[in-house]
């Protein structure tokens, strides 16, 4: 695999933590007070940054097993404005951004779906749309729905624990949100500020963001309440360059698309052709999107505790989270037939194009594309729960939880949730794709009269794709423990959580395949369309200025283009409802899955050498029972119409079939530390953990391919009966906690994971479907006709003498009850053989420089992986590889003193495979820097600013090769200012 790109920040960051650890080792005279020890008397009271990170550093130590966390700085005050952005500070945990706000996270390699969230403990749903060509799939959870003012501090769970819920292979992420008794009192935080966000096309660039939480407690502070509620809406745009590549080509073939061999005249035209040993792909399609959106985030909690007696506490809590997206999308683009074309090529073995480019005769007609899209999504968070924790007599405790929460995600317009509405100017000379640029530059000559003008786009072709996807779990926990007052035992730990997770999750599509043009350009109106300069809404990325690049696009009236074409032509006939162009949904799914967990866990406290040391053994048994449905089409009948070809043939209805599996998991863990010396603390900790298949895997349906054929058909289907993925994990740490503030750490991480899913090919029947051509009808004609009859004189001859067995519809004969039942290869995702090993070192240096207010922190991740893609093999030869494997660092300087607080941060993230089908995926290097600073005026009034992504880092993702790219994205900064008054 080539070389990904590494910035020039990261030798900054190595001099980073050398002068970090320098400063570290300097005698610290302000800070006398040992970090295992508190201060009893003229103890200093931090607040701010300063108290966020000695709390975070608290968590850190005092765990046991491997453990991360940030804590909010003060009530409705978390370090950053979105979680993602906060968890992306910590070792080890990259994310991903969608329209550049952080979105789901990466933790030691491991993507979103092997990562699980939890809120205040519990497991929480997940729901998205996904992307646009089937029903959603993803159990990951998206925390671009979540502001983060209601939130008091997330956890990240690194080794595995019997005491936490499982599906994080990566990690168990648990989010706090704040509880009134644990601050007795009245408290409060009302905030407000304007979001300016440079990326708007349309000039409507400053948004409001209103915050507030209130907390109060009552009757002695046996009573408490808390209420907090956030508005965030956001205007902004995207620009996006993106290509469609035909899967990898060998250097020695000749097959359509394909580039042109010796003796072709074609060839001459070709620069540098890869030689036969070495792949290559060349573009099918490649074109400019410009959306423009407007998000609108509604959060809010309510939040009531009793404390009848000092040993009973009772809570209710109330969580909402809903975050609706706006997107107005407009494209501009080519693609490409692979006949008279020129190209250009880096050299092997992965060969990637500097230019492909092709011509066309004025009789072709060949069309520029240029498409609109109007599209409103819609996910909507709810969870309620109880809790009732008692400390009974004798060290007993006893804890009673449970809560009903949903995810939903679906459209809320009227057209689905991600469409296509294709016009185009018919008319190309040439077109051309230069990929030497970070914009590939796509340049496109017109013949005499087919000006890239409104006057003369007509409509063609259009697909409008209906997805959504609803999560509900109901789960109840029953813990205990008794907790010893010596001997060798500290506590013992028990329990049994109950989860009914029920997903649904449903697609259709309407399409219309009318890509040659329908309306003449005469009779679409001029004023659906916008002539819009390119260059400027492309800024940001070198190549957008470019003097080739196609000059212009369209801002296309999307909704006006559809009312016209249904009017006069009815592309939305087929919706769920008139007057929308919903489509009905085809595939349904709906996956039921009931775990019961119950667990053991006992802790130990023991002096070794100088110190204490601490041991946990913990024990955790899962049974998991999963029944799968899918609404499928049902086949009723087959119908031979002679020779080989033999027709399945449905009923007017569809019809859920279902499927069921099982799995049981025993989940040892178990965590050590010791304290060699003072302030000094090792940790080694081994567990198995799991992670859950994607709800398409699981699904229960059966879908066929039609025509079958002697040998059989082919068809696919789900299969609930997977094993979850499983890691046997080992983690190993030495830390250093030198100050209240500050710590030095080393840690090893070793992950062996198993039950990866692939694809199997099973033989089986199904719906009972039989084959007349083998049956004794069929064999009785053959007999009394000859071998050398024809289909028609067999089919005549079995309608003849059989008359019930035939079908006038079809003309062909009806498979019987006694003919031979139809065997079907049926494609089926499997658990197979195929392991992984992921390793790693984590680095970390967290440092206050004193009294002087200033401190850094910056921490480096190295993760290894035993598996990568080779981008020099054909697709033809099956490979395997882990997704997301890559390094990251973070670097961040702050000052906190006297009222002003003041942060830089640099998060960085190395390329990595983000996914594979028949050619690879990678997302390049991507660096970011974010920057805040605040001055509270006097006390609780403080004023502050902040910046997202400052120096307008912008995004790339390629294939096979560096110049095969796929995405390129230009970044854009993002500034908000306002003020906040705290109580």
């Amino acid at each position: 695999m080539k070389a990904l790109r590494k910035p020039a920040f990261g030798q900054l960051l190595l001099g980073a933590s050398v002068l970090a650890i320098g400063f570290a080792a300097q005698p610290v005279a302000a800070q006398t007070a040992a970090a295992d020890t508190p201060s009893t008397a003229d103890e200093i009271v931090v607040t701010g940054i300063r108290a966020s990170l000695r709390a975070s550093l608290d968590i850190k130590r005092d765990a046991q097993g491997v453990v991360d966390a940030i804590s909010a700085e003060d009530i409705g005050k978390f370090p950053d404005t979105n979680l993602a952005e906060s968890l992306q500070r910590i070792t080890g945990v990259s994310i991903d951004r969608n329209s550049g706000e952080g979105s789901t996270v990466t933790v030691r390699g491991f993507g979103p779906d092997f990562n699980l969230v939890l809120l205040n403990g519990r497991q929480m749903p997940a729901s998205s749309l996904g992307g646009s060509n089937g029903a959603p799939a993803s159990r990951s959870f998206d925390f671009g729905n979540l502001a983060s003012e209601g939130i008091a501090g997330v956890e990240v769970y690194k080794s595995g624990r019997a005491t936490l819920a499982t599906g994080g292979i990566g990690s168990v992420i648990n989010i706090k949100t704040a509880r009134p008794l644990d601050r007795p009192g009245f408290h409060g935080s009302i905030g407000a500020k304007g979001v300016y966000d440079t990326s708007s096309f349309d000039g409507k660039k400053i948004t409001p963001e209103i915050s507030g939480i209130i907390s109060d407690t009552f009757a002695d502070g046996r009573i408490g309440i808390l209420v907090s509620g956030s508005y965030q809406k956001r205007n902004g745009s995207q620009a996006q360059f993106n290509a469609g590549w035909r899967e990898g080509y060998l250097g020695n073939e000749n097959n359509w698309g394909s580039l042109a061999l010796p003796g072709d005249p074609r060839y001459a035209n070709i620069a540098n052709r890869p030689g036969p040993n070495s792949t290559y792909q060349v573009t099918q399609n490649a074109g400019y999107d410009f959306t423009t959106f407007t998000r609108e985030r509604i959060n809010g909690q309510l939040v009531l505790q009793v404390k009848p007696t000092d040993t009973l506490v009772a809570t209710v809590d109330y969580t909402f989270s809903q975050n609706t997206v706006d997107a107005r999308t407009n494209s501009i683009g080519v693609w490409f037939n692979h006949n008279n074309t020129s190209s250009s090529w880096t050299d092997g073995p992965a060969a990637g194009p500097n230019f492909y480019a092709e011509t066309f005769t004025a009789a072709e007609g060949k069309d520029l594309a240029i498409t609109g899209a109007v599209a409103a999504n819609r996910s909507i968070n709810r969870s309620i729960g109880g809790n009732i924790k008692w400390d009974g007599p004798g060290g007993l405790r006893l804890e009673l939880d449970g809560h009903h929460s949903t995810a939903e995600s679906k459209p809320t317009s009227p057209y689905g949730s991600a469409i296509a509405v294709g016009s185009a100017i018919f008319g190309v000379q040439s077109q051309r794709v230069d990929f030497t640029h970070a914009l590939p530059v796509i340049s496109v000559a017109m013949y005499p009269g087919s000006a890239i003008t409104a006057a003369n786009i007509r409509p063609a072709g259009n697909a409008f794709r209906n997805a959504y996807m609803r999560d509900e779990i109901n789960e109840v926990s029953l813990k205990g423990g008794y907790d010893f007052d010596s001997s060798f035992i500290d506590s013992l730990d028990f329990g049994v959580t109950m989860t009914d997770n029920r997903v649904r999750s449903a697609f259709g599509v309407i399409q219309n395949d009318t890509w040659g043009g329908t309306l003449s350009a005469a009779d679409t109106p001029d004023s659906l369309y916008t002539i819009t300069g390119l260059a400027n809404d492309a800024r940001g990325q070198e190549g957008a200025g470019d003097p080739a690049i196609i000059p212009s696009y369209f801002k296309i009236d999307t909704v006006g283009l559809i009312t016209l074409l249904n009017s006069r032509l009815g592309i939305c006939a087929s919706a769920q409802a008139t007057g929308t162009c919903l489509a009905k949904f085809t595939a349904d799914r709906t996956v039921h899955e009931r775990t019961w967990a119950p667990y053991i866990q006992s802790s130990h406290t023991f002096d070794l050498l100088d110190g204490p040391a601490h041991l946990r053994l913990g024990l955790r048994y899962e049974s998991t029972k999963i029944d799968s449905s899918a609404l499928v089409p049902i086949p009723n009948r087959t119908v031979w119409t002679g020779g080989n070809e033999t027709a399945i043939i449905y009923g007017a209805n569809q019809a859920f079939t279902t499927l069921t599996g099982q799995y049981r998991n025993l989940l040892p863990a178990i965590d050590f530390d010791m304290t060699p010396v003072r302030n000094v603390r090792l940790r080694a900790s081994y567990s198995h953990t799991i992670t859950r298949p994607d709800y398409a895997s699981l699904q229960g349906g059966t879908t066929l391919d039609s025509p079958i054929r002697i040998g059989g058909s082919t068809g696919a289907s789900g299969n609930p009966g997977l094993l979850p993925y499983k890691s046997k994990n080992i983690d190993l740490s030495a830390e250093w906690y030198y100050a209240p503030t500050s710590y030095i750490s080393v840690g090893y991480f070793h992950k062996d994971v198993s039950n990866f899913i692939s694809q199997t090919q099973v033989n089986q029947p199904a719906f009972g479907l039989t084959n007349a051509a083998g049956g004794p009808n069929a064999a009785a004609a053959r007999a009394a006709l000859g071998p050398n009859a024809t289909a028609a004189q067999l089919v005549a001859y079995i309608a003849q003498r059989f008359p019930a067995s035939f079908d006038v519809a079809t003309n062909g004969i009806i498979g019987q009850p006694g003919d031979p039942l139809v065997n079907f290869i049926i494609t089926q995702p499997t658990n197979s053989a195929q392991k992984a090993k992921l390793s790693g070192w984590e680095f970390a240096v967290q440092h206050s420089f004193w009294e002087t207010g200033f401190g850094a922190i910056v921490n480096y991740t190295i993760v290894n992986s035993d598996t990568q893609f080779d981008n020099t093999v054909r697709y033809t030869v099956p490979q395997f590889a882990v997704n997301g494997v890559s390094n990251s660092a973070n670097a961040v300087l702050y000052y906190d003193k006297k009222g002003v607080q003041a942060r830089i941060a640099y998060n960085w993230r190395a390329g990595f495979l983000s996914g594979y089908g028949f050619d690879p995926y990678y997302i390049e290097s991507y660096g970011q820097f974010d920057a805040s600073a605040s001055y509270e005026i006097r006390k609780g009034l403080t004023i502050f600013a902040e910046g997202i992504n400052i120096t307008n880092a912008d995004r790339r993702g390629h294939q096979r090769n560096n110049q095969t790219v796929f995405f390129a994205a230009p970044g854009y900064a993002r500034y908000a200012a306002g003020v906040r008054f705290g109580f």
